[in-house]
């Protein structure tokens, strides 16, 4: 059995003023063909699994291009024509393979390319022909479209937000599409559109019971895989949107029924899934009137994991004008400060200037007199499922009773070392503001006593309404009634 995988990821804001170029896959990942180093990262997973797999069953590996940028905005033209010829290059050069597994995310959008993902496989589908499976694992927060269906075999979303199971769906990956090559399955798929945008937070029902239930099914009655895709909402592409997709052993009527009631099911949960978010000031009035603390609250309109720049100040400043203390905020992206607060030295003293900087939706900046409590060059971060996030130059400052991370590489907040790696004492806050939607809620639930969420002003905007969409089908709830 001969197998190649390679990657090639990021998600798409089409709404965020940050181009994504080729620099940007460099700063989160990019490793050429035989180059990816010996541990698990985000979007490795289907060669990760093929690695662990393959060691016992004598397959030969061959391993193309890995890729991966921080989420941001639309990704030029000229890398991903670049990263993409690559990888098919690399498969190119593999040929003959019997199976190739791919490392997508499902929402990356590129000047010219509405649907990057389903012109890759369409391209691998051209060169690699009808017999050789074809696979991708993807984020659940896709777009799943017509042509990725079409040219895949078989498709495998995260199940889990915080995506704490990449090497399982991985792995899930790897023994469905090498049984379909190996003749004991035959997968078929069906889509249903729920006509909605909903975002499924694992880690509280109803999210929780409802992919808890599709996982029963799976294994029983032909069901193959059960994926949700929850859909990015700040892509605005035709084909974006929640839809489940459901594979079975050659029981396409089965599929599409399935499919039809779990879609019906979710539909019915819609109005629990998208809770509206108090604003800056109700959200920190909610978080100060709870007992004891650290109390945990997401600023998820300004996660870079959503495209965001990370340099917003709208609750940072309220915090200051508020006098609230014993609080941190991180990580706030500002190379600038960053470099100003290395310079100084631990201990200095000194007036900075720090976030504001990208555009109106990160607020205006803000000038305030700092302590540098720490400083830490080329810093890591725990990421999902035990990867590792490069932060780089870090500074540890402190204002009015408040820390502040900052970072020289953009990154949503996810390990809690993000913190501690710096000194910061998270025990001894009343309340941590984190810039992230729900991936830091995989490590900072350990420590928080409380989680909450605030809708502030921002790039990824709980407010789907005030986004100024151009091609998504419509109408689409919640942002049409």
């Amino acid at each position: 059995m001969k197998i190649f995988s390679a990657s090639l990821a990021t998600e798409t804001n089409t709404f965020a003023p940050l181009p994504t170029g080729l620099a940007a896959f460099s700063e989160g990942g990019y490793y050429p063909a035989g180059k990816h180093p010996d541990r698990l990262t985000l979007f490795s997973g289907p060669l990760w699994a093929v690695r662990q797999r393959a060691s016992s069953r004598g397959w030969q590996v061959v391993e193309g291009l890995v890729a991966f940028a921080q989420p941001g905005g639309t990704t030029t033209r000229h890398a991903y024509e670049t990263l993409r010829d690559e990888l098919l290059a690399d498969l190119r050069a593999a040929l003959p393979v019997d199976v190739v597994l791919l490392g997508l995310h499902g929402a990356m959008v590129a000047d010219g390319y509405d649907d990057c993902e389903g012109d890759l496989l369409a391209r691998v589908r051209a060169l690699v022909g009808p017999r050789t499976v074809v696979g991708a694992e993807l984020d659940p927060h896709n777009h799943l479209t017509p042509a990725m269906t079409t040219h895949a075999d078989v498709l495998i979303a995260f199940k889990e937000y915080p995506h704490t199971d990449v090497l399982e769906r991985g792995l899930e990956l790897v023994d469905l599409c090498i049984a379909q090559a190996q003749g004991k399955v035959r997968p078929v798929a069906a889509v249903v559109d729920c006509g909605m945008i909903a975002i499924l937070h694992t880690s509280r029902d109803p999210a929780r019971s409802f992919v808890d239930h599709i996982q029963a099914l799976e294994g029983r009655d032909g069901v193959l895989a059960i994926s949700i895709t929850h859909g990015f909402p700040w892509g605005d592409v035709p084909d974006m949107g929640t839809r489940v997709l459901v594979y079975t052993d050659n029981d396409p009527a089965g599929a599409q029924a399935l499919a039809r009631r779990l879609a019906d099911e979710l539909i019915a949960l819609r109005d629990s899934l998208h809770p509206v978010l108090p604003g800056v000031d109700d959200s920190l009035d909610q978080a100060l009137a709870l007992d004891g603390g650290p109390v945990v609250l997401s600023d998820g309109a300004d996660n870079p994991g959503g495209g965001a720049a990370g340099d917003a100040t709208f609750l940072l400043r309220r915090m200051l004008e508020r006098g609230i203390r014993d609080a941190a905020l991180g990580p706030m992206w500002d190379p600038v400060a960053v470099r100003i607060a290395t310079d100084a030295g631990v201990g200095a003293r000194l007036p900075l200037r720090i976030g504001g900087k990208i555009g109106p939706m990160s607020g205006e900046p803000l000038d305030l007199d700092c302590t540098v409590r720490a400083i830490q060059p080329d810093m890591q971060m725990t990421g999902l499922a035990g990867t590792a996030t490069c932060l780089g130059d870090c500074a540890l400052i402190e204002t009015q009773g408040i820390e502040i991370v900052l970072i020289s590489l953009r990154s949503q907040a996810m390990g809690t070392d993000l913190f501690t790696g710096l000194g910061c004492n998270l025990a001894e806050k009343k309340l941590i503001v984190v810039k992230s939607s729900q991936h830091f809620y995989a490590s900072f639930s350990k420590v928080a006593r409380h989680v909450l969420y605030a809708g502030a002003p921002g790039t990824v905007t709980s407010d789907l309404r005030s986004l100024a969409w151009r091609k998504i089908q419509r109408p689409k709830w919640p942002i049409d009634a």
